[in-house]
Order: C-alpha cells, then structure tokens, then sequence
C-alpha cells in the first residue's frame, strides 16, 4: 500500500501518522547528551552479571497446537501464541541486537532462543505491532517468511516486507480499529501513543499500535510500545474483558514518558482494558533505557498487587497456558 493510498485515514496528517494525543518527542540538547553520556557509560545493573537461563521446549511438544490456547516468551516482545490450532508468531525479533548492525546495539541478555527459527513448526500468520528495530527484524523476517502463511502489519510497514520479498498478496495492512479474520480468529488493530521509523528521515512514516486476537474461548491483548492514555480504557469498552493481556513495562524513562509507559501505568492500563490477567513484556532482554534490568518487574509486580490485578512471571522458554497461569509466578530474575 503506497502513502497516498492511506492518506485518507484519520490518523495520516501532513504527510505523517499522528497520535490520538498531542505527544511530546523531542528532548532538549541538554538531556538529549546526558541520554547519550549515559548509555555510552552504562551501568552494572542495567543487564544481568551472567546470561538469562532460557527454557527449551521440546519442538515436538509444540509441532501440532493442543486444544489449549498457550504462548512462548522468547524475551522482550516476542511470542509464540497457539490458539485454536493456529500458531501465530507476535513481533518476532529474533536477532542478536535490536539495531540496523550488530556493533550498533548490545546483544541479548540470553544465550540463544527458546527454539531456533529452523525448529519452529509452520506459521499460519505474524503480527506485527510497528517498525522499530527491537521489534521488526530484517534478519528473523527473511528467516521466517518461507514458512510463513500471512502476515497482518500496521498501515505502512508492508513496504518493508515487500522490500524484504515477501509477496503483496500475503500483507494486510491495517489501520486503528480495522479488525480481520483469518481461519476463524478474529484480529483487531487497536491505537498505541507511540511512533515509528528505521532511520533518521523516516519518524512518523508507518503506523505503529497494539493487537486484539480473538478465537473460539480466549481473547487475548497484546499492547506493544505505548504511553499510557485512555486509549487503554477504549479498547476495553470496545474488545474487553481479556482472558489474558501482554503488557509493555520496561525501557522507560521520564524524558520519554508519554510514549513508554512506567511500570505503575503499565499495571494500571491492564485494568483499563479488562485484563483478567497480565504479562509484563518489553523486559527481560534488551539495554534500551537507563534503568535497571530488574526495576521494571519489581515495580509492576507491586503496583499490580495494590490493584488486584494478577500477573504472571514466566520464565523466557516457559510454555504458558491460560488455563494454568496462576503456576507462573516464580520470581526467577532474583537468581540472576
């Protein structure tokens, strides 16, 4: 889908994709050289002394999707969810680095994958929540797409893909609020106070949001990079209440609140959006922000707890089901 084929969205201003909120996204030189003196220096407790254990399923115990709906957290953003006999792949980022080259970014905090790409079983769709390097990757795209059915991507990031050889015909390409089926699951793309863009002319150029996937008995959120806002309020009213809801909470920082939520918001928007239970993602892998590997678990688990809102900690690796969340609340980041 080409630019002028979305500039009828009421998102799309000027030649650019806009929040649903006034969104502050600039820094000062000030802070914009203390941000960088500070990742340039870095911090002891801003990754794990040794590699994070990872778990590793058995591909054979996840080759054929059982009758229960059940997910794999390969770390940061990225799962494995199975659903109704479907496997669907959310933001597989699967490389190395969340940057354009390997020496731009530091590696993973684990030592490998829960499943190597080769060993995954065939991938009736991905979805994909914007383009940003920690979430969209060349390399795991180029990998996955020949055992690939479809993929469903924000307005805009097709052009990657396609650019990346995938054929037209397997893009589907949203807007917020467009909702799609596939084989009986029902997908909705919902908005997220966010951005997008690869480089440094091309901020704003694609869209960016989060996920509603329905099947026969669970329905499930996925929030990916967001703000808080009413947004999350809205998505409830209109999708909710979630069986389960993957929440971001990590790579924060004051100077960037308004497009990444604090761990206490991240608790607070899995109420907004009438989650039974959640997951806090977007932690656990990557070096993005200046506070601690740890700090975003150990303040959305306490906030949560104040809200009564349950959440699970699984292991990277760990196969979740939703009928035994309750079972994954090992407090595994302390060994480390």
């Amino acid at each position: 889908m080409d630019k002028h084929q979305y500039a009828s969205s009421p998102n799309f201003e000027n030649g650019k994709f806009k929040n649903l909120l006034p969104t502050n996204m600039s820094m000062s030189a000030k802070d914009m050289i203390k941000t960088i003196a500070g990742f340039i220096a870095g911090g002891e407790d801003r990754a794990p002394k040794e590699k994070v254990h990872v778990r590793h399923p058995d591909p054979a115990l996840i080759a054929t999707p059982n009758g229960s709906t059940r997910l794999i957290w390969f770390g940061h953003s990225a799962f494995l969810l199975q659903i109704d006999g479907l496997n669907l792949l959310i933001d597989p980022m699967f490389g190395p680095t969340p940057a354009p080259y390997p020496w731009m970014g530091r590696k993973r905090f684990t030592d490998g994958l829960p499943i190597a790409i080769g060993d995954l079983p065939q991938i009736d769709a991905i979805l994909l929540s914007h383009d940003h390097y920690d979430h969209l990757d060349k390399g795991s795209i180029l990998a996955l797409k020949a055992k690939t059915k479809e993929f469903f991507v924000p307005l805009g990031v097709g052009e990657h893909l396609r650019a990346w050889g995938v054929e037209a015909s397997r893009i589907h390409e949203l807007d917020w609020w467009d909702e799609a089926e596939y084989d009986g699951l029902k997908f909705a793309f919902t908005p997220a106070r966010h951005f997008s863009g690869r480089g440094l002319t091309d901020r704003f150029s694609t869209l960016w949001g989060g996920w509603v996937i329905r099947g026969k008995n669970d329905n499930i959120y996925f929030s990916a990079d967001s703000g808080y806002g009413p947004h999350f309020a809205e998505i409830g009213d209109k999708y909710g209440p979630f069986d389960f809801a993957m929440i971001e909470c990590g790579q924060y920082n004051e100077k960037w609140a308004e497009i990444h939520m604090m761990p206490e918001e991240s608790a607070q928007a899995s109420v907004d959006v009438g989650a039974k239970a959640m997951m806090p993602i977007h932690w656990g892998s990557f070096v993005l922000a200046m506070h601690s590997w740890t700090d975003p678990i150990e303040r959305v688990t306490k906030k949560a707890k104040e809200l009564g809102m349950p959440v699970i900690t699984p292991r990277i690796g760990d196969v979740v089901t939703l009928k035994t969340l309750a079972a994954f609340n090992e407090q595994w980041w302390r060994e480390s």
